[in-house]
This record gives C-alpha cells, sequence and structure tokens, in this order.
C-alpha cells in the first residue's frame, strides 16, 4: 500500500515491539541510505493486534492480500506485486507458506486450490484498522472473575481441571480480553488458555 504496511508475525521469543523496532529501524536505514535521505520514514508507532484463532488468521491473510485489490490497485487479488498470496501457489520467497496451508489440508495440491478459491472470496473482512477495538481492563476482567466465584488467583490454580477450564473458558467469551492478558491475570500460562474450549 502507498502509505502503510501490513505483516502478520508470529510472536515466540522475541515481543513484538521488539521485532518490529528492528525491522522498522533497518528498513529505515537501508531506505535512508538508498535515497540519500536522513530523519524518520514512519509517521505513527504500529499498530497491532493478537491473531488467536484459525479462523482469524485466514480473515487476516485474506484481507492483507486483498487490501489492494478493495483500493483498486490491482484488477484482481493475484496481481499484486506487493503481497505474499503468490508466494503460497508457485514458490516461496521469505513467507513460511507451510502453516497455513497445513491448517487448509495435509494434501498440498488440495490446500493450494482451496487458498486460491478462498482468496477469491468476496467478503467484508474487517481487521484492526478497520473496527473500534474494545478492551477491558484488568479491574474489569478480576471484577467478572469475582461474579464466577474466584476471589483470587491461587484459587484459580488451585480448581480441579474441569472446574477451571470451564472459568477460562468464560473468560474468553469477554469482548476485549486477549489471551496474554488472561494468563497475566490467572497466572494460567498462554498455552493452556489457548487449549481452553
Amino acid at each position: 500500500m502507498n502509505n502503510h504496511v501490513h505483516l502478520l508475525i508470529k510472536e515466540v521469543e522475541e515481543e513484538i515491539s521488539l521485532a518490529m523496532k528492528r525491522i522498522s529501524s533497518s528498513y529505515v536505514f537501508w531506505y535512508n541510505e538508498k535515497y540519500e535521505r536522513s530523519g524518520h520514514l514512519f509517521q505513527e508507532r504500529f499498530k497491532s493486534e493478537s491473531v488467536e484463532s484459525r479462523d482469524y488468521f485466514f480473515t487476516v491473510l485474506r484481507y492483507i492480500h486483498q487490501n489492494p485489490l478493495k483500493a483498486g490497485l490491482v484488477k484482481d487479488v493475484f496481481s499484486s506485486r506487493w503481497t505474499s498470496v503468490n508466494e503460497y501457489i508457485d514458490h516461496t520467497n521469505i513467507i513460511d507458506i507451510d502453516f497455513a496451508l497445513n491448517h487448509i489440508s495435509p494434501d498440498r495440491k488440495k490446500a493450494i486450490e482451496m487458498y486460491i478459491e478462498y482468496m477469491k472470496q468476496t467478503n467484508e473482512d474487517q481487521c484492526l484498522e478497520d473496527r473500534v477495538r474494545e478492551r477491558r481492563s484488568d479491574i474489569e476482567v478480576r471484577e467478572y472473575l469475582l461474579q464466577l466465584g474466584v476471589f483470587n488467583t491461587s484459587s484459580l490454580q488451585k480448581m480441579d481441571k474441569e472446574s477451571r477450564n470451564a472459568i477460562l473458558t468464560r473468560l474468553k467469551t469477554l469482548n476485549g480480553v486477549s489471551i496474554r492478558q488472561l494468563a497475566r491475570i490467572t497466572g494460567v500460562s498462554k498455552s493452556v488458555i489457548q487449549r481452553v474450549q
């Protein structure tokens, strides 16, 4: 896009803020050298949101790939030179396509066919900048825990697995909470919270 970039990045050991700092400073250095300029290149701090479900991962992926099409910059989703849409079909350069395609189908040929069809679908996908995101404070989440009869994190952690998971499931249905926030408040690991259905 002419005024912004979308990245779909998996946060592993390094926090997303540090990764973005490294990426942007390296790019700005390269850009300033190439065009013999100096100073800032990006106007604002980056915006981010958690992608915590398989369905939303694919919504974000399609949103990114269709962004130039919806902006009227290309005639179809596969015409853009500046997205990774074709790396999933032809050849991969810098993108990890396995994560997405393996979630579509174990048969790579079938996964690619289904991916192509999904990328072609017209939709009303909305991501980060298209909607106001409700956020709950830690205090609000703790108050909700009290309503559920959980008076402190140690009582939650001492519950039997089934009871604890029932509470975590209810917490996950709250709008405006993230897995990271729930892990911080409850003392239960992110991986455990993510697995709870």
